[in-house]
């Protein structure tokens, strides 16, 4: 039984994580840029932040819920601000200074956990992401069965940690056949792609508001 529970939890955190959004490209620039570990412990931090709105969602924390479809715009606004300065900021970052810089400080794995952490909690719509996940699979959790819940929960997360650590893994093998040229063309394509999904992300918002009006 508990296996069961845990083995949907962890499908379940590997189809919310698997589409390549601005975490995933995140996870890929920093991987290139510092190492697997920096890009895996990202990939943990957006897992922390996936785990929390699956909590919400498990449990049906309906006030949480409703206050953010009551300002669902506004969270949306943030979101975007978020990962839009996220996305020119790698843009805008040399490989030269970054490479520098950690080897004169180390890897800042703390902030690397942090900062995905935060972009991927700006985006609080991942709450209803898991609603139609847990709804659709049949999938329930409760207070009153505190061991089944626990067990879908830890399955969200291993499920997301899972695929972060699959997904920077494959990336390192080739990371020691870049050269600085195509690191700086990387953070170039990493800042353009995270810019170009929140725009698209945003007309399509926009479209949405405008034909439910």
């Amino acid at each position: 039984m508990f296996l069961t529970l845990l083995a949907k939890g962890i499908l379940i955190g590997l189809l919310v994580s698997i589409p390549l959004g601005p975490i995933g490209v995140l996870v890929i620039q920093r991987t290139v840029n510092k190492s697997r570990k920096a890009g895996l412990l990202s990939g943990m931090g957006a897992a922390l932040s996936d785990t929390l709105y699956a909590i919400i969602a498990g449990f049906s924390l309906t006030f949480v819920i409703d206050f953010i479809r009551e300002h669902e715009i506004l969270f949306q606004s943030v979101g975007a601000l978020v990962v839009l300065g996220l996305g020119i900021h790698i843009f805008f970052k040399n490989p030269v200074t970054d490479l520098r810089r950690n080897r004169l400080r180390g890897n800042t794995h703390f902030q690397d956990i942090i900062s995905s952490f935060l972009v991927t909690f700006s985006n609080p719509l991942t709450v209803f992401v898991f609603l139609a996940v847990f709804t659709s699979s049949g999938v329930a959790i409760n207070l009153e069965q505190p061991y089944h819940s626990f067990f879908v929960i830890l399955g969200v997360f291993t499920g997301a940690c899972l695929w972060w650590f699959s997904l920077s893994g494959i990336v390192s093998l080739f990371r020691h056949k870049i050269n600085l040229r195509i690191l700086w063309w990387i953070n170039k394509t990493a800042g353009v792609v995270i810019v170009i999904f929140v725009l698209v992300t945003v007309i399509f918002t926009v479209q949405k508001n405008l034909g439910a009006i």
